[in-house]
């Protein structure tokens, strides 16, 4: 027994009906197969009373089906009315295992002895049925759950949320009210939920509902045979290991397509990748022609997309013209680019040009270039300067850009064309420019911000393996040898590990037999070793450089202990590669000889051993991750406060630092006050988004502070205070030289009636001569240096 239709639709998600209503609402034979005894399984599997969005915001819906933001509830309650208002065919428990045939006879078996035939197919069949899982022991326990249905049924929990994405946030949202709850990210930021969303995480930290962590990755969970508690979850966090006693664990990590079940129906996949998505034409046709593919299962998990794509699905088969939703706004993104007549030009542009987006879909470009600018410089215009910051990535569509650095070596101008791209180090280290970037002639980029850039990389894993695979070459050209062929750099990177160290975490101690060359992506390490019993540091290595040279070429144990002095993550190369590629080429071998007979003059150590004691306090005391740190030298401080007073001076009457807090190590003392971070604590659960860093690298707070206090507690240094607003004229020349008026008193308490806003060193940013505090010392004593100057200012 057959039926046939014109349009088979498998999968009643949002795209599916949206898919359905516009044949329905056309007048064409179709029928909608959905395996769940209801539509919209995933929306149905929502927490019950979730606020669904409309999102994204700026992109008009395309549907015969309405879509607002509302509950759950009221959209599936909607969507069942005006289903049957447009008499859509519909049916449920209706499970599709296989797809056969070709365009025009689609064969669909369902029931034994039933099939279905069609002239076309969209699917719509979305991603829960491979729900990603921990992947560590006790992933499995009766207390580990990767879906919440009704969050309340559960309270005076401590609850352990697990995902950065949407799912993840609003499930932690939903049990706050009732329940202690601590969210897990993976990552250091939330860049992979929506932005209502994250500001609502945001005001929940803020007040207290939920916590974070951040960075923070499952070692696994155990279970606890009494107490309070019946599960601990144990992770690495950038301190080390933390066990969290807990009721239980609810990890939301997204899911995988079903690989396996589409290949069965013909449709191939662009890679081996497992999270990969099918590689489909602009009107989300895949491979198998007549088989069209929308929604998540697309690589476009938003309703409002899936809605949008299901509409333009049915309209291509009917082949009615139509643009995508997004035509405008892309339009608009390539109006500058020189020969681009429509956005289809301007995609295939991009696809050609920048390899490293290779393996995105088609409809995954459109929406990087959604989130990116393409800007045309003129010849020579500065893109960014050494020795800035800048959070953005760098993509080169045509044209060149020179980068110029300065090395050991002397200055070198490196010239990169169409395809290659710059900005990674600073986007994945969170430090200042390493060369300055000038445009050349007929250049054309792709500028993609931090937030955009992050939220790629963790859903792209080819996206992260190529970036990683660059930049590990450029790393190598740059540190070992220039003039490396790309055969040997290739065979070079070949096994490369990724590994990631909390703060004070050994990555090998002396004694070790070497293993790798290591390559510093984020973070920073000390090299140290024991010298009469006492551990003395010798070097300070920050991100975009190396260490574990000098036992790969003395085929001997390392002489030296490696310990990361903030979160560090580090790139391995092989032994065996690392030493056949020196072997076979004498230019490689000379320079990282040279660098190895540098290191063992510099490693000397010191028989007194205080300069390794000093480097040592200062790194334990969390310097390693600072940027720019105000050191006082005590042996020629006269505590006469004028770094107050000066640093009160400009800032309305509240000094942002104090002198006599904070370590001191016999001569040299860290006063409290901000060493704006790499990676800034302060940044990251701020609700308004206020606190911002500089080109020149000063981390500030811009106008719009609500007073939350949330940097305050985030920061572990003290650094920052709350502080009333009231007025406070400053001394003018004459007053101070004549003494006309006595300076005012510093003044680190405000009125308690006055509201109070976040206020912290911003290294007098925007005054040419500099830090008031070190200009006003008398002595000298105060001084502001980099990580990089610590043995410079040791000696």
């Amino acid at each position: 027994m057959s039926e046939h239709f014109k349009i088979a639709i498998v999968g009643g998600g949002p795209g599916g009906l949206s898919a359905a209503a516009r044949a329905a609402e056309l007048g064409i034979s179709h029928v909608l197969l959905e395996a769940a005894p209801h539509i919209a399984d995933t929306i149905h599997r929502y927490q019950k009373g979730k606020l669904v969005r409309a999102e994204p915001m700026q992109l008009p819906l395309r549907s015969a089906l309405s879509f607002y933001a509302g509950t759950r509830e009221n959209i599936l309650r909607t969507w069942q009315q005006e289903l049957a208002e447009l008499g859509v065919n519909v049916r449920v428990g209706a499970a599709v295992s296989a797809i056969s045939g070709q365009c025009g006879n689609f064969r669909i078996p369902l029931e034994p002895g039933k099939t279905l035939t069609a002239e076309f197919v969209v699917l719509s069949i979305g991603l829960q049925g491979n729900i990603r899982k921990l992947g560590v022991p006790g992933e499995d326990m009766q207390r580990v759950q990767y879906q919440l249905d009704d969050p309340d049924e559960y309270s005076n929990e401590t609850i352990i949320v697990v995902g950065d994405g949407d799912a993840g946030v609003e499930n932690a949202l939903a049990l706050s009210r009732q329940n202690r709850v601590i969210l897990v990210n993976l990552h250091e930021e939330f860049s992979n939920c929506a932005e209502a969303n994250f500001q609502l995480l945001m005001t929940a930290v803020t007040e207290g509902h939920i916590e974070t962590r951040v960075s923070t990755w499952a070692e696994r969970v155990d279970t606890i045979a009494k107490g309070d508690f019946p599960v601990a979850f144990v992770a690495h966090t950038p301190q080390g290991l933390e066990r969290i006693e807990c009721h239980r664990v609810i990890a939301r990590l997204g899911a995988e397509p079903p690989r396996k079940l589409l290949e069965n129906f013909g449709v191939r996949f662009p890679n081996s990748d497992t999270a990969s998505v099918p590689q489909l034409s602009e009107q989300y046709e895949s491979n198998v022609p007549g088989l069209y593919i929308v929604g998540a299962l697309a690589g476009y998990p938003l309703i409002k997309q899936a809605m949008n794509q299901g509409y333009e699905a049915v309209e291509y088969i009917t082949g009615n013209p139509v643009e995508p939703a997004d035509e405008v706004l892309l339009r608009e993104k390539f109006a500058g680019v020189p020969n681009i007549r429509s956005v289809g030009d301007g995609i295939a542009l991009v696809r050609r040009n920048l390899p490293l987006l290779e393996s995105l879909t088609t409809l995954q470009l459109r929406e990087f270039m959604l989130d990116s600018s393409v800007l045309a410089p003129r010849s020579g215009e500065v893109i960014f300067a050494r020795s800035d910051y800048n959070n953005s990535f760098y993509s080169i569509l045509e044209g060149e850009v020179s980068v110029h650095v300065e090395g050991k070596d002397g200055a070198a101008v490196f010239t990169m064309g169409a395809g290659d791209f710059f900005g990674e180090m600073g986007l994945l280290s969170g430090r200042r420019r390493s060369g300055t970037a000038i445009a050349g002639e007929n250049c054309v980029l792709v500028e993609t911000p931090r937030r955009s850039m992050l939220k790629l990389l963790n859903a792209a894993s080819g996206v992260q393996r190529k970036l990683d695979e660059v930049s590990l070459k450029r790393v190598v050209l740059n540190y070992l040898d220039a003039s490396l062929p790309d055969s040997e750099l290739d065979y070079l990177v070949q096994g490369a590990k990724f590994k990631q160290y909390a703060f004070g975490e050994v990555i090998f101690k002396e004694g070790d037999k070497a293993d790798g060359l290591y390559m510093i992506r984020r973070g920073s390490v000390t090299v140290s070793r024991m010298v009469a019993g006492k551990e003395q540091v010798l070097a300070y290595v920050s991100a975009g450089n190396y260490f574990g040279e000098m036992a790969l070429t003395s085929n001997m144990p390392h002489s030296a202990t490696v310990r990361a002095v903030s979160p560090t993550d580090v790139i391995v190369l092989e032994a065996e590669h690392f030493r056949a590629v020196m072997e076979r080429n004498s230019s490689m071998r000379g320079k990282v000889g040279s660098r190895y007979l540098e290191r063992i003059s510099q490693g000397e150590p010191n028989p007194s051993g205080e300069p390794g004691g000093l480097i040592k306090f200062l790194m334990d005391h969390g310097v390693g991750e600072a940027t720019d740190v105000l050191l006082i030298d005590y042996s020629q401080c006269i505590r006469c406060n004028n770094c107050e007073r000066a640093c009160a001076d400009v800032h309305g009457g509240i000094s942002r630092l104090n002198r006599g807090a904070g370590p001191t190590f016999e001569q040299v003392h860290v006063p409290v006050s901000c060493r704006h971070c790499e990676h800034p604590h302060c940044m990251k659960d701020c609700p308004p988004d206020v606190i911002r860093r500089s080109v020149h690298g000063e981390v500030f707070i811009d106008d719009g502070c609500i007073g939350c206090g949330n940097c305050l507690n985030n920061c572990p240094y003290d650094a920052i205070q709350m502080a009333g607003t009231s007025e406070y004229k400053q001394l003018t020349v004459w007053e101070a030289v004549f003494g006309r008026r006595k300076h005012r008193e510093v003044r680190n308490e405000a009125d308690a009636n006055l509201p109070k806003k976040a206020v912290k060193c911003d290294m007098c940013m925007g005054i040419i001569s500099g830090p008031a505090c070190v200009r006003a010392c008398p002595t000298g004593a105060a001084l502001r240096v980099s990580p990089e100057e610590f043995f410079s200012f040791v000696r």
